[in-house]
């Protein structure tokens, strides 16, 4: 039926492609002009662009010029000329949409016009990429067009300091990673001054590998966080408790659904252990938790597949790439649980300090765009989500890879058999393999298999992550075996040897269905790059996880009919399909949990920006003096709605209640006697603000009006910091229980917007309540120095990273000290308690 409608109206994208050629024409024509231009008259022309978007021009009217000088520059600098295909790629970035270009077609080329013609504009551009590796190539790779053409270039990685980072923000194109652009808004989000952010207002960013990034790493939020003091103890004793319960007795699996559940039998166990009367106790919350997250490590985290174990320590595997995910955690507690399974030490626990998914973090540009070799599979994701839709550009030369049908086998045994067959076959014959495994186990099995046969072979896997770009690079030499898992090492280019292209060119195995096609398309586009020969096949096994659990018993029953053996596999283009349509099955079903996921960070996402955007009005105000009046003026109406009431008479007001309160936050006796409850409420609220607002002027005269603005600043932010950290704690409560509602037949998702809402309206009345109640116990002998703390922190998307250090100048405070900003409290209890 699809086929029909696009007969009888036309495929859209070719629409795009035939429109998108009409501006590729006006480019190439200028092409002769340009090359007759010396350096310095190519070099000068950015400036006329600059002079002539002053003038009011905008950059769609300058982009057939800048595209031309942009490709000019390419061949005197790179000896690299953007073909029309790559310039095509070009105009949909600044579009700001995906442009969905096969592997080896040269996305790296392709990003640096719309990144010239955009950063003309003087408002930073960003190139995103997935690891440091290949921010530090393109940007020196890239750069010499943008140096030779006059623009600065900087790079954002891990390990930089604060003035290096600032520097390369402010350059005309920033290159860098998703991880390092995300933690550093966060960290803009807690200075104490605004000369301290790095970050200028997001303007424009280009996502490579953006499927990778908007859509595999998603649903793991970005965290910073530190160190709750906490023991570890309690970790290893359930890890030693665990492995007695029996699978199917004491607890069940349920692998689709990612979840772990004890029965009634391994709950009365646990109870039995821990010595308790009733597990689900709300005093035994706690324990109740940690047995559910060592189930999980036990039973569901796998060694090898999930994480590594790596000089002591428990390294997350990227289930799509394969690559070690360094200074991330697992949350919750989850982490610790593994850490304790293995025998490695146990980190503390630790407490959110700020947090944002990058669905969130990216949607704040002013504009996105992002290129891959796969993205149309997920074009319904990438539209719902970020308002991006997908432009599918033609290869530069016709592709001639051969996909062959996949093939079948009963068993993994069997499977894997035929594997090393092949493989044999092809290193006979001098053609290079690369096989793709989904997991590092099973590429140790192939490479252990392959040993045995007297096969050399590289393996890439999360264990040899350093080597990554050179094994790649190598895999199209003759005779090259490589074994990946899961294609990691993306971005780099793999060049046929000398002779291979007459044996076939790179042939590439997949050894299992990944639940995403995305991801088995990134593998086959790793041969038949540029036109090259090449082909692909994969090899299915009926225990393989996709068709154990989403549609392998249909062709298992077939089989068993047949009575056909384990070593005798099918192979028919209808199984092919029919594999492809459980893959689509899955996808649909991770789309929604992201889309789910998505509607409640969307709760947060909303409280995020109103308190990122009051710190920084506090940040970008001198004076907050008025600030602080409105709030005793609203701290006050607040108390006289509590304890005197329009609504009840004057005589049932709770004066003494009503004093206390004020003497606890405002430090001033009000004589609150009898006569005076014979004044009007008006009149009285009028008395109660007079006097506090006379009391804070007081103390601005003892403190001088400089020390008193400085306080103003540090004690708000500070209270800003600290309640929203716990907001956070106690949102993620609310989160884990919400769904619950359900079984009520209320909607979990609006009784989170509605009771979020609640919770941040408390936030917002407890953050001037303290912040007033401290201005106006604060004593200080000399004004507190103008100091930055800075945060040494392990950039993990969760948490459990390291404690930070707050970096001092002075003469090191005591735990037990008065707190050196006045507030008269021990430094433990005020500015040490996060420190």
């Amino acid at each position: 039926m699809l086929g029909i409608i696009k007969k009888i109206l036309g495929d859209s994208n070719e629409k795009e492609v035939r429109k998108l050629q009409k501006t590729v024409d006006k480019i190439n024509a200028l092409e002769p002009t340009m090359e007759k231009l010396s350096d310095d008259e190519l070099r000068g022309k950015t400036a006329e662009f600059k002079e002539r978007l002053s003038r009011g021009q905008t950059l769609d009217d300058i982009l057939p010029e800048a595209f031309a000088v942009v490709r000019e520059a390419a061949k005197r600098t790179l000896n690299m000329r953007p073909f029309d295909v790559q310039v095509m790629g070009g105009i949909v970035l600044h579009q700001g949409r995906i442009a969905e270009m096969k592997t080896g077609e040269g996305k790296t080329l392709v990003a640096t016009m719309p990144v010239y013609l955009n950063a003309l504009t003087g408002q930073g551009v960003h190139v995103v990429t997935v690891n440091d590796y290949l921010a530090k190539r393109d940007s020196e790779w890239m750069g010499k067009i943008y140096n030779f053409l006059g623009l600065e270039v900087g790079l954002i990685v891990h390990g930089l300091d604060y003035q290096e980072r600032k520097k390369a923000y402010n350059a005309d194109i920033t290159y860098g990673t998703n991880n390092e652009f995300g933690f550093d808004y966060l960290r803009d989000n807690m200075v104490l001054y605004k000369e301290h952010m790095v970050q200028r207002p997001l303007n424009y960013a280009i996502i490579d590998e953006v499927d990778s990034i908007l859509i595999d790493e998603a649903r793991t939020p970005l965290i910073i966080s530190g160190q709750a003091e906490e023991s570890t103890d309690i970790y290893y004793k359930f890890a030693r408790f665990v492995p007695r319960l029996i699978l199917n007795e004491d607890y069940t699996v349920d692998e689709k659904a990612h979840s772990v559940i004890p029965t009634e039998k391994g709950i009365k166990k646990c109870e039995q252990f821990l010595g308790i009367d009733n597990l689900y106790d709300e005093e035994n919350i706690e324990l109740l938790h940690h047995f559910q997250q060592a189930l999980k490590a036990h039973a569901l985290m796998k060694r090898d597949r999930d994480y590594v174990v790596k000089d002591g320590q428990i390294i997350i595997v990227d289930e799509f790439t394969g690559r070690l995910m360094f200074g991330r955690r697992y949350s919750d507690g989850l982490h610790q649980a593994i850490e304790a399974k293995e025998g490695v030490k146990v980190e503390n626990e630790s407490k959110t300090l700020a947090t944002i998914t990058f669905q969130n973090y990216f949607r704040m540009y002013k504009k996105l765009a992002g290129m891959t070799g796969t993205a149309a599979t997920e074009e319904d994701e990438f539209r719902s989500i970020y308002g991006l839709d997908v432009v599918v550009i033609p290869t530069n030369k016709p592709m001639i890879r051969v996909d062959y049908p996949d093939v079948i086998y009963k068993t993994e045994k069997a499977k894997f058999n035929a594997v090393v067959k092949e493989i044999e076959d092809c290193y006979r014959r001098g053609q290079p393999v690369l096989v793709g495994t989904v997991t590092i186990e099973k590429s140790e099995l192939l490479s252990s298999m392959l040993k045995r046969k007297g096969i050399p072979h590289q393996v890439l896997n999360a264990k040899y992550h350093e080597k990554e770009a050179e094994i790649v690079a190598r895999a199209g030499q003759k005779g090259a075996v490589t074994i990946a898992t899961n294609m990691a090492g993306r971005g780099t280019d793999i060049v046929l040897g000398e002779g291979v292209a007459e044996l076939g060119g790179l042939h590439i195995i997949g050894t299992e269905r990944h639940e995403a096609r995305r991801i088995d398309n990134q593998l086959r586009g790793r041969a038949g790059r540029q036109g090259d020969p090449g082909s692909s096949r994969f090899y299915i096994s009926l225990e393989d996880d996709l068709m154990r659990l989403f549609g392998g018993d249909n062709i298992k029953s077939i089989m068993d009919k047949l009575g056909m053996d384990e070593d005798q596999p099918i192979e028919h283009p209808i199984i092919t399909k029919s594999i492809e349509n459980a893959q689509k099955k899955v996808e649909a079903r991770n789309f929604d949990i992201r889309k789910h996921v998505l509607q409640y960070d969307d709760v947060m996402n909303t409280q995020r920006e109103v308190i990122y955007s009051h710190r920084r009005r506090v940040l970008e105000n001198d004076n907050l003096k008025d600030s602080i009046m409105d709030m005793i003026s609203e701290i006050i109406d607040r108390l006289l709605d509590i304890y005197a009431s329009k609504e009840i008479h004057s005589e049932e007001w709770d004066i003494k209640g009503l004093a206390e309160y004020l003497m606890d936050i405002f430090q001033i006796k009000f004589d609150l006697d009898k006569e005076k409850t014979a004044l009007s409420r008006d009149a009285l609220r009028q008395e109660l603000v007079s006097k506090a607002q006379a009391a804070y002027e007081k103390k601005e005269e003892e403190l001088g009006s400089e020390t008193m603005r400085e306080l103003e600043r540090f004690v708000l932010l500070k209270t800003v910091d600290q309640k929203w950290m716990d907001h956070i704690d106690a949102m993620d409560q609310l989160r884990e229980g919400i769904g619950l509602r359900a079984y009520g037949q209320r909607d979990p998702v609006i009784e989170y917007k509605f009771e979020g809402y609640e919770m941040f309206q408390d936030m917002i009345r407890s953050i001037q309540e303290d912040t007033v109640r401290y201005l106006f116990r604060v004593q200080v002998k000399k004004a507190p120095e103008r100091r930055q703390k800075t945060y040494n922190m392990t950039y993990s998307h969760n948490d459990g990273a390291e404690k930070p250090q707050p970096v001092r100048n002075q003469k090191k405070v005591g735990r037990n000290d008065p707190c050196p900003c006045g507030s008269g409290k021990k430094y433990k209890k005020c500015c040490g308690r996060t420190a």
